[in-house]
């Protein structure tokens, strides 16, 4: 079983506003697992309310790279309502500075999979790096996350699979452990891809058939991206592609980083509203709870109040 290499630092961050007030929420860093076949040990984040029992767990995939210390305005709003968030640094972030010419890199995505999993199996370590966390931890109510890239890395875990070269799906690397997932800004299928995109990310040709795990999908209606010759409906695939039980977020006027969801004031931010970034992390949390908690009807709440909203930041729509 992995285990701690150092002690991590533990923090205690401001109290967060959630649905009942003020929450302190504690985090630790960095909790290292062991990977010796990975060429680099696992680094995660870990944050959570300082208060409460039953605690559902959510994994989070970082975008291209970054690490596990981006992303505080959905990480730190999860945890004030509720969740223990794992953010796990994987191999193409900035901060390890992992060469293009590494003999890892063509297989970097999947690696991507195997860190998310490695974070699953490495629970006791994360739930014990914690002072007060141990046994809060529900580990029956897991679900993953991730924006752009790591929207992609966290959809193989409901089921999304790599087409190779003829078009046949790949390994199916889904996650039973895993109830539900939220994907931000997940890239459509591969039929509309850039000379760029075909040449170099062969593994952005997903089949979306076999998701079947349920999951919230996000999109903004003007994310022009740069792989696809498509518009911003490439977005919007992974929610018409897939069956069972989706749900579809658009989001009115966000671009790529959906208001500012990868931090606070962030430069690369191109559509920056706090408004949008709200709204995002209030139905991710609300579908998350109603998706793992049996009987909860936040999901169904919050989506009424989107729906009556005479000025809407977006729409919703479900199957």
């Amino acid at each position: 079983m992995s285990t701690p290499e150092s002690g991590p630092e533990t923090h205690r961050a401001n109290p967060r506003e959630s649905v009942g007030g003020p929450v302190t929420v504690v985090s630790a860093k960095p909790v290292v697992l062991s990977a010796p076949e990975r060429g680099e040990n696992l680094q995660v984040r870990v944050s959570a309310p300082a208060t409460g029992d039953g605690l559902p767990v959510i994994v989070f995939s970082h975008g291209f790279g970054k690490s596990m210390d981006d992303y505080a305005p959905l990480a730190d709003d999860w945890a004030a309502r509720g969740f223990v968030v794992l953010q796990p640094t994987h191999l193409d972030s900035r901060t390890l500075a992992l060469p293009a010419e590494d003999p890892r890199t063509p297989r970097v995505w999947r690696f991507r999979v195997e860190d998310l999993a490695r974070v699953l199996d490495g629970l006791d370590v994360l739930e014990a790096s914690v002072p007060g966390l141990g046994g809060r931890l529900d580990r029956g109510r897991i679900a993953v996350a991730g924006h752009s890239w790591g929207a992609q890395t966290a959809s193989t875990l409901l089921g999304a699979r790599v087409l190779d070269a003829d078009g046949v799906p790949g390994e199916d690397m889904s996650d039973s452990r895993v109830k539900a997932g939220v994907l931000l800004a997940l890239p459509g299928l591969g039929d509309d891809l850039t000379p760029f995109a075909e040449e170099n990310l062969p593994f952005m040709k997903p089949s979306f058939d076999g998701m079947t795990t349920p999951a919230l999908v996000v999109a903004g209606d003007h994310d022009q991206s740069l792989l696809s010759t498509r518009g911003p409906d490439w977005f919007t695939d992974p929610y018409t592609h897939s069956p069972g039980d989706k749900s579809l977020l658009t989001l009115f006027g966000a671009e790529h980083s959906l208001g500012g969801i990868s931090g606070y004031e962030v430069t690369e931010t191109t559509d920056e509203s706090p408004a949008r970034v709200a709204l995002i992390q209030r139905l991710t949390s609300a579908f998350l709870r109603s998706a793992l908690i049996p009987g909860d009807t936040g999901w169904r709440e919050a989506a009424a109040a989107l729906e009556q909203d005479a000025e809407p930041l977006g729409r919703l729509e479900s199957k």
